[in-house]
């Protein structure tokens, strides 16, 4: 997530082909000078302690609610695990950005999971799933949802809910997440990512940058190498097939479409 949101925060492509919606022929751009800049620079914090790396994912919330770092990034949903074990007041913040990088910052991306209905199955299933899916999509249900979890809402009457219940007022930055994700109109470089295998690219990505952050690489040279990783031929895949099937319009950014277009959200 750090090089899929440092890229998208800047105005950055992370792939051609914008970011995969233009075609399934991409290439990684992370070795671009925004991305070597950042990673070098938490490299070189890293000699020092000044910037501690914890693990992949929730990893380093241990090292954040035990006072050995004074800052932790991760997902809104790490609120639920920090509170409850920290000793001392949390504060929320946006993500920092290099200001004199034109254009940041832009916004913030979704990292997550995804609720997947596949073709084939008997029409009364489909309605089983339909009926869910609104059921989820409640307004009831995403903010009590959003509330418990720290996940963001999905649809903007959530969020106006949430806000309405004093949410927000009774929880200051709980709303951090979402200001920062609806902060300027998407580009193709900040709407998202439709790439095939992206979890097997992110174990790449991840895997090059443990190797800079225990000072085996430099950070041009893990970048690059993970660029090169990622180009190796694979097992093809063609147009059409599950892992690139391209979204419908609407529906390719559920969070931040539902949350700006619901049809029950306030113009």
């Amino acid at each position: 997530m750090l090089v899929e949101n440092l890229s998208a925060y800047h105005n950055v492509p992370l792939s051609t082909k914008a970011n995969g919606f233009e075609g399934l022929d991409t290439e990684l751009k992370i070795d671009g000078p925004v991305v070597t800049r950042q990673i070098a620079t938490l490299t070189e914090w890293q000699k020092t302690k000044l910037y501690d790396y914890g693990g992949r994912t929730n990893k380093a919330i241990p090292k954040f609610v035990a006072g050995e770092c004074g800052i932790f990034m991760g997902s809104s949903a790490s609120r639920a695990a920090v509170l409850p074990t920290a000793k001392f007041e949390v504060g929320y913040g946006m993500q920092p950005y290099w200001p004199d990088v034109k254009g940041a910052p832009q916004n913030s991306i979704i990292g997550g999971a995804s609720l997947w209905v596949l073709k084939g199955r008997p029409d009364a299933e489909y309605k089983g799933v339909a009926k869910f899916f609104t059921f989820l999509s409640r307004a009831e249900t995403q903010a009590w949802w959003h509330q418990n979890t720290g996940y963001l809402p999905i649809t903007r009457a959530a969020y106006e809910l949430t806000r309405a219940q004093g949410y927000y007022d009774r929880n200051p930055g709980t709303d951090t997440a979402i200001r920062q994700i609806t902060l300027n109109q998407p580009t193709e470089n900040s709407k998202g990512l439709r790439l095939g295998s992206f979890v097997q690219i992110r174990d790449v990505i991840e895997e090059e940058l443990e190797q800079a952050f225990a000072g085996k690489k430099s950070a041009k040279t893990a970048l690059e190498s993970a660029v090169k990783t990622r180009q190796r031929p694979a097992a093809p895949v063609r147009e059409g097939e599950q892992v690139g099937r391209r979204p419908r319009p609407g529906t390719a950014f559920p969070w931040y479409e539902s949350y700006r277009h619901h049809p029950s959200a306030s113009s």
